[in-house]
């Protein structure tokens, strides 16, 4: 319950911010309930000011069978029934220079016989700007070393931040999806209290992460190069999402709600056969960034 209470409060309050800083639209919330356990809401902004889509969902779910999807990396669950509680969040600036971002938390436990057999934390926020800044990047990577600082510093960042590089990462295109930031999950071994304080910290920061980056590019002037860039490279986030991510394939195969699990995905998206920037081009400046990289080492 106490999860529970933190995460709805974290939806509210992101949605607030959001509203606030794109000043034209609002979210609009759909309820809903799952045939065999639990349900949420699912938030959605269109056609605003700043974000061209902004979708926000928090879900409490459970069932009495794991998807193929949880059990393959932990096959001793197998049979056990389970509950997921968790908000998860992807925003479609309309502006090519304001980055696109993921953020999630949530909390999992697994129980056979009236018994819990497993729990853990996971969750983070990642970085897919299509025209990169340098103080941006550098801005994100400094909130998130910071919300680390009272739960291990620099090694929790270096570990997280290695742990998203590698999950955010489009194996077919070889590339990361973005400039990174923070992945965790499994997180139990600090005990409950430690472990749920950390994901509160990550939910927490994320606006103080992403807001300032879109305030210093909102106004930023743009042409249909710029947009069409943009439509392109989103084409890779959908990618990444439904051939790799855990969390699409997990919410499918445990007949999650369809049009929840899939707001993930940008309204407006384009692929061209054989793309290739122009050498020199800002576009072509895009490749440098898609690899792992230590950039507060680099840049702070």
């Amino acid at each position: 319950m106490r999860a529970r209470n933190y995460l709805t409060g974290l939806q509210d309050r992101i949605c607030e911010a959001i509203e606030k800083a794109d000043g034209q639209a609002r979210f609009h919330e759909d309820r809903w309930e799952r045939a065999e356990g639990g349900g949420g809401r699912t938030r959605v902004l269109r056609d605003g000011a700043i974000f061209e889509q902004a979708g926000i969902g928090f879900s409490d779910v459970a069932g009495t069978r794991l998807p193929p999807s949880a059990t393959a990396a932990r096959p001793e669950l197998a049979g056990a029934s389970w509950r997921a509680t968790g908000v998860s969040l992807v925003f479609h600036p309309r502006n090519p220079y304001i980055p696109t971002t993921h953020a999630n938390v949530r909390h999992f436990a697994a129980e056979r016989d009236g018994e819990t057999v497993a729990w853990w934390f996971g969750g983070g926020f990642d970085l897919t700007p299509f025209y990169p800044f340098d103080e941006d990047i550098l801005h994100w990577h400094q909130v998130a070393r910071g919300l680390c600082e009272p739960f291990g510093g620099q090694a929790r960042y270096d570990a997280h931040r290695k742990w998203c590089d590698q999950y955010f990462f489009v194996k077919h295109r070889d590339e990361t999806r973005g400039v990174g930031g923070l992945f965790f999950d499994d997180l139990h071994e600090d005990g409950f209290d430690a472990s749920f304080a950390y994901m509160q910290a990550v939910g927490d920061g994320f606006l103080d992460a992403y807001l300032p980056i879109v305030e210093r590019r909102r106004d930023r002037p743009y042409g249909e190069r710029e947009r069409d860039f943009q439509l392109y490279r989103r084409g890779r986030y959908v990618e990444f999402n439904l051939v790799h991510d855990r969390g699409t394939l997990f919410g499918l195969q445990s007949g999650g709600r369809t049009e929840s699990i899939l707001m993930s995905l940008p309204p407006l998206v384009r692929w061209q056969y054989g793309f290739q920037p122009e050498p020199g081009s800002p576009e072509a400046r895009l490749v440098d960034y898609l690899r792992p990289r230590d950039w507060l080492a680099e840049l702070g």
